[in-house]
């Protein structure tokens, strides 16, 4: 579709998985969607388990129930339509589609930074002040600090959307992507993108590492409280406890940074879609297993879950 302003564009194409070999698109196609129920199932299972169990009824597991709930919506803004216009065999998705799309990309990606820093903060407290734990973290501070991130991370939403909506689509309305993504729309406009530009560079580079550096900063913290302590058993349980969420900070972080923060010239459709896919869809799906496998506590509650749903069916 060609046009010469915004308003003559009404859609745009996701090639997503159109790209490939017939018998390769099945393949990714099942792939996806086994890697999305997976996800689902797992997030909403640990939200569940605990807020079925009294006994996870802390700081810690309420941050990780906002996560795991966080990486549904994740998953859920980009692979059903991806997966929906591959069983239609369209492409197409609307203007408006795409930057509502954005924009809960945005918002959620920037939530999910945010509660990982919550979440390190919660360990530092735990670690290096456990006596005064329940008078630092308490119930009114936790929920400050979730409404908080929601607030910023809204704001930061609408003010990309706001950005790309201002842009003029001229040319080519094909994203080489399977969902609206900033760098794939910025690449499309024909009108000056460079405040949307130093917006993310700015902007989104303040509101991405601010996050980074409070875990950081948390964990320096929590190394050098661990290293006094004298057991090496007592160490390495300290250490075990932020294992998992260490896990998932990196794996987070490392693709957020392949994909936003690099000069736009080092894109390249193929190496975008590989970081975005991970930071999108394969790290929602691996956080309930990262975070339940070596927690006693959560597989205990867990394993309730799944005893009470046999014995009443």
């Amino acid at each position: 579709m060609r046009g010469t302003n915004q308003s003559s564009v009404s859609e745009f194409l996701l090639l997503g998985l159109s790209r490939q070999p017939q018998q390769q698109q099945q393949l990714l196609f099942v792939l996806f969607l086994s890697m999305y129920l997976v996800t689902v199932l797992g997030n909403l299972l640990i939200v569940l388990a605990i807020s079925t169990d009294s006994r996870l009824h802390t700081p810690m597991y309420f941050f990780l129930s906002n996560l795991s709930f966080m990486d549904v919506c994740f998953s859920s803004t980009t692979v059903p339509k991806m997966l929906t216009n591959h069983i239609l065999g369209s492409h197409s998705i609307s203007f408006s589609e795409c930057l509502t799309q954005m924009y809960f990309i945005c918002v959620l990606a920037v939530m999910d930074s945010f509660l990982l820093a919550v979440m390190a903060y919660d360990r530092f407290v735990a670690i290096c002040h456990p006596l005064h734990y329940r008078t630092k973290v308490t119930h009114q501070l936790c929920a400050l600090l979730v409404i908080g991130s929601w607030a910023t991370a809204n704001l930061n939403g609408l003010l990309h959307t706001l950005l790309t909506a201002r842009l003029s689509f001229c040319a080519d309305n094909v994203i080489p992507h399977f969902f609206c993504d900033m760098n794939p729309l910025l690449k499309l406009s024909c009108s000056d993108t460079q405040l949307n530009e130093l917006m993310i560079l700015t902007e989104g580079t303040l509101i991405t590492v601010t996050p980074f550096v409070c875990i950081l900063t948390s964990y320096v913290h929590i190394s050098c409280a661990v290293l006094r302590v004298p057991s090496t058993r007592g160490r390495w349980k300290a250490f075990s406890t932020c294992g998992s969420h260490l896990a998932v900070v990196s794996l987070f972080y490392g693709t957020i940074s392949a994909v936003y923060f690099n000069p736009s010239s080092s894109h390249s459709a193929e190496k975008d879609i590989t970081a975005t896919v991970m930071y999108t869809v394969v790290t929602p799906m691996l956080n309930p297993f990262i975070y339940s496998l070596r927690n006693k506590d959560l597989t205990g509650a867990l394993r309730k879950v799944f005893v009470r749903k046999t014995f009443s069916v």
